[in-house]
């Protein structure tokens, strides 16, 4: 039986809806684990996708003091999400991540990359999760990247409905660092010229919060329209061919047909010549 497109989403995280009581735990990196990460989700995209591209990486330098605790927060559209994160913090940044992940119990070995666990039954159960990322973003070698919607939603939906922990932890950060950089991330996957799709990255201008006492319903309604802004600034500028200011971090050679093709092209065909 075909399965129902309604059934692919659900607004009920997971933890809750297998009514789960996960422990809390943290991310256990090491220099070996972290570069047997590296190379293996970077093989992942390589092996899935054309490209990957992405443009703003300069704001991250230029629109933040290089001590300033940093989230970068996107929306969650499909697996992939989570191994474009890591490559963005290791390979673009050079940074370790640090990223949520519920039951993550089914997957413990990615705690080796940078991943904690979230218990999302219950408001209370997910304070360790919370507290720990206000902890590990002290560390200038860390970047918090966190999809503030909670759960996986369907591709490119509006409007962005942003849960408060991202402010929440935003604002226990202000008040332990003294300030904190928010960076806005879209994300997407194209079919564009080849049979494989390829990632297109933009992110956008840091918003810096040095209020630790933020109105925290606002201030996450005001965090959604800045993304939301992002990602459709983003779809418009694939719709109109924009690829304007994009850098690749990698792209595949052409497959042997498609090499084929590109020479037929340059192919000088007189009329009436019979061919």
């Amino acid at each position: 039986m075909v399965e129902c497109l309604e059934e692919l989403y659900s607004e009920v995280p997971p933890t809750k809806l297998r009514n789960i009581n996960e422990k809390f735990c943290p991310a256990q990196t090491s220099p070996f684990w972290l570069w047997v990460a590296d190379r293996y989700f970077y093989g992942m995209l390589e092996n899935r996708f054309h490209g990957f591209y992405y443009k703003g990486s300069d704001k991250f330098y230029t629109q933040k003091a290089p001590d300033t605790p940093v989230i970068l927060f996107a929306p969650h559209h499909n697996w992939w999400d989570g191994i474009v994160g890591y490559n963005i913090c290791n390979r673009i940044f050079k940074k370790e991540i640090r990223i949520m992940i519920e039951e993550l119990n089914r997957f413990p070995l990615i705690r080796r990359g940078g991943a904690f666990s979230v218990n999302k039954k219950s408001p209370q159960a997910s304070m360790p999760a919370l507290k720990y990322a206000v902890e590990t973003i002290g560390d200038p070698n860390n970047i918090l990247y966190i999809f503030p919607e909670g759960i996986i939603k369907p591709p490119n939906h509006r409007p962005l409905n942003l849960q408060t922990g991202m402010t929440y932890i935003a604002e226990k950060a202000v008040k332990k660092y003294g300030k904190v950089a928010l960076m806005p991330v879209a994300v997407n996957y194209y079919f564009l010229r080849d049979n494989r799709p390829e990632v297109l990255v933009e992110f956008g201008d840091i918003i810096t919060l040095t209020d630790d006492r933020p109105d925290r319903k606002e201030y996450t309604l005001y965090l959604a329209k800045v993304l939301e802004d992002l990602c459709d600034k983003q779809i418009e500028d694939v719709h109109t061919g924009n690829f304007e200011g994009y850098y690749t971090l990698f792209q595949s050679k052409l497959k042997w047909y498609r090499r084929i093709e590109q020479r037929l092209k340059k192919i000088d065909v007189k009329r009436n010549s019979g061919v």
